[in-house]
């Protein structure tokens, strides 16, 4: 199996640049599925109704999210419908929507798990425990998890947690791609942070100049995604066996003006 996770998709820079490479990554890689995060989509915060199907529409098999999952309000009107939108599953027991999913690709069930982390971020419940719970309410080996999470101790501890039950687990939030891709003892491929998908030349995503407003003075400032600029796309690529759910190779996938998409199957 064949698996493409992108990560974080910050505003129109970073939906333009789904829209243009997943339809070439899926035939350089000859991907089976491709999993986003895009919790970021709508300028910077949350995600609408229109970019969901966008990005369905560009190729994207399933979307994941985060810490931004309510910042639109009309999520609410269409979460619990999307079969194939994923916000934490270790949100409130009371909250709208799926911690997972399942899907089919080449006669084989897939699922992907969606995790918030709780270390620097708001409260959530346990997400050990909650994957723990999923395990034991899936029947397929073939697992993606993203943790959406701020500590990188906390992203290998997941890993490690769950080496030899996931396939892939890796980390979103932080927009910074690591270097740190191995497939652990168990068969469980692992990357701290998959990077982000967005704006180039900025900062996280956003407007460099308001962040460093914000560094340099420490006062309020409201944070901005340019509609214009150079972009990159950062996320990995995994290959998995069918039968046992084991990883079998993982490397990363950037893409910017310093490095450019070269097609080599």
């Amino acid at each position: 199996m064949n698996i493409i996770f992108i990560g974080d998709i910050v505003g129109s820079i970073g939906r333009d640049m789904i829209f243009d490479y997943v339809p070439r990554l899926r035939q350089k890689y000859e991907a089976d599925l491709i999993i986003a995060n895009g919790e970021n989509a709508a300028a910077g915060r949350g995600i609408t109704k229109r970019i969901y199907d966008d990005l369905l529409h560009a190729g994207v098999d399933v979307v994941t999210m985060g810490n931004h999952t309510w910042d639109n309000r009309d999520i609410y009107d269409f979460i619990d419908d999307a079969e194939f939108l994923v916000r934490p599953a270790n949100f409130s027991e009371e909250a709208p929507g799926q911690g997972y999913t399942v899907v089919e690709k080449k006669g084989k069930e897939i699922a992907v798990i969606n995790l918030h982390g709780r270390t620097f971020l708001p409260p959530h419940d346990d997400p050990f425990k909650k994957v723990d719970e999923i395990l034991n309410e899936i029947d397929t080996p073939l697992v993606i998890v993203d943790l959406h999470a701020e500590a990188t101790s906390e992203k290998i501890a997941m890993g490690w947690h769950l080496d030899g039950r996931a396939s892939f687990v890796v980390g979103t939030h932080t927009h910074v791609q690591t270097a740190d891709e191995r497939i652990l003892p168990g068969g469980t491929a692992y990357l701290t942070d998959a990077g982000m998908t967005g704006p180039y030349d900025e900062i996280l995503g956003m407007k460099k100049e308001d962040v460093l407003y914000r560094f340099k003075t420490n006062l309020p400032t409201r944070f901005e995604v340019p509609k214009q600029g150079r972009a990159q796309l950062n996320g990995a690529f995994i290959q998995i066996d069918d039968e046992t759910g084991k990883a079998t190779h993982i490397e990363r996938i950037r893409i910017n003006e310093d490095q450019p998409f070269q097609f080599q199957k």
